[in-house]
């Protein structure tokens, strides 16, 4: 989800600026086309780990919650945490080549899990994955609104955006049958490098063509920064947090609920190929296409689809409407996320990925969305870095470590990791579900005290 908020704000900035003089439609789309791809090539990096969570464990002797924290939260306290350094840089320098940089790093260090021979290696090359791909939604955002006029952002944005489920159903798709490919030997022995496993293989050939795309991005043309004579109102991050905590209900339920829904797919992407390759057996590759292919398909249209319901209620006057299609997508999340894991059959657990699918990606702007509308223009940019702050660590840092130390500790049995997606999924679904309903009273009266204010 990241950040949904920054191309809103650059399109308010930009809606004055005359249409002929923008960049040509052809070099604009030009650059969303490869930006996307590298958003793409960027989860492919990122959720490439999660499949070979085996094979590490067995050549490196890391447990399970071990696993759990490269996959978790040693990415995602980096990626996070120099969000704000980051966007002092994008906001000062050529973001074109801030971006070449950041791809070629997190490129490099995927490689260089394949060279890793511990954990503190793995997670070394992790941090410098997190730093890399830190880099690329802000500039992309930043890119797109010094390039498109309003009423084409929201479309060239929404393609950027669709790289998210395409990104992570592809590295689970693709990168499951890399590893069957390279795993046909054992080992392998490259100049250079000497004898590597199968796995550390496959993080080399994940890595490698973001090098190259990187060299294709240095083609793109940095578009000229938009200056405005109606300067925005400056806000400082006391104002900015004085501001929410007087509203901290309705801040509360909207961030806690989106970040704790945001557990879902975190778990699945990982954990739920682990559940068909342990309990039900299934190949690994065969695994990663059934989890892929339900988040890749079913996921692009999900966010399709929530962001047409979000925009038809906010059209129809609800002004909560970001807080009802969170809702709709928890509570429509419960059975299958509480149960797709405890089938201990095939068919059946592959059709319940179709809707976690679909659901999870549903509500995937409408948390950014109801910060933007929650929030004065000033407080925006700070507000959705608190909102991404918790969305990242809840998401993306607490699901997977949850996981891993319930089959870890709680059941002490690697075949249970079913049993550990059923609670951690199915409880997230519950605990955002009250979360929401508990929210909207509050959430629509601090939009109603915003309007009389106004």
């Amino acid at each position: 989800m990241s950040a949904v908020p920054a191309p809103v704000a650059a399109a308010t900035a930009a809606a004055t600026i005359p249409e002929a003089d923008w960049p040509r439609p052809r070099v604009a789309w030009y650059m969303v086309i490869v930006l996307m791809l590298a958003y793409i090539l960027s989860f492919i990096d990122r959720v490439i780990l999660g499949l070979l969570v085996g094979p590490i464990r067995a050549d490196l002797g890391i447990s399970e919650t071990q696993m759990s924290l490269l996959y978790g939260f040693v990415f995602a306290v980096f990626y996070t945490g120099l969000g704000v350094p980051i966007a002092w840089a994008i906001d000062r320098y050529n973001r074109r080549n801030i971006i070449v940089v950041g791809v070629a790093l997190w490129s490099g260090m995927t490689a260089l899990c394949g060279v890793a021979r511990g954990f503190v290696e793995l997670a070394l090359a992790r941090i410098g994955v997190a730093v890399g791909e830190a880099v690329l939604s802000p500039a992309t955002y930043s890119m797109a609104g010094d390039s498109f006029p309003e009423k084409k952002l929201g479309r060239a944005l929404s393609v950027f955006v669709i790289g998210l489920p395409l990104g992570v159903g592809l590295a689970l798709v693709i990168g499951g049958y890399v590893i069957k490919a390279v795993s046909a030997s054992p080992a392998y022995t490259l100049p250079l490098i000497g004898t590597i496993r199968a796995w550390q293989l496959t993080f080399l050939l994940v890595g490698v063509p973001g090098l190259l795309l990187a060299l294709w991005i240095m083609t793109l043309a940095e578009p000229a920064r938009r200056q405005h004579t109606d300067a925005v109102q400056k806000a400082s991050v006391g104002d900015t947090l004085r501001f929410m905590r007087a509203r901290w209900q309705a801040y509360a339920s909207l961030v806690l609920g989106f970040s704790v829904l945001g557990m879902v797919m975190n778990v699945f992407q990982i954990y739920g190929v682990q559940y068909f390759v342990r309990v039900l057996q299934v190949p690994l590759s065969e695994a990663g296409l059934r989890v892929g292919g339900a988040i890749a398909v079913c996921g692009t249209a999900g966010i399709l689809v929530g962001g047409w319901l979000t925009d038809r209620w906010r059209a129809a006057g609800r002004l909560d409407a970001a807080m009802r299609v969170g809702l709709t997508a928890s509570v429509a999340l419960i059975p299958f996320a509480a149960a797709c894991t405890l089938l201990d059959d095939l068919a059946l657990s592959t059709a319940f990925l179709l809707p976690i699918g679909f659901f999870t990606a549903f509500a995937f702007g409408a948390g950014a969305t109801g910060v933007v509308v929650l929030t004065p223009p000033p407080m925006r940019a700070q507000a959705s870095a608190i909102y991404l702050l918790f969305v990242n660590l809840i998401g993306i840092g607490l699901a997977p470590f949850l996981t891993a130390a319930i089959t870890q500790y709680g059941f002490a049995d690697d075949l249970a990791v079913g049993k550990s997606c059923a609670i951690v999924a199915g409880g997230a679904t519950l605990i955002a579900s009250v979360l929401f309903v508990w929210g909207l009273p509050r959430f629509r009266a601090a939009l109603a005290a915003a309007t009389v204010a106004g």
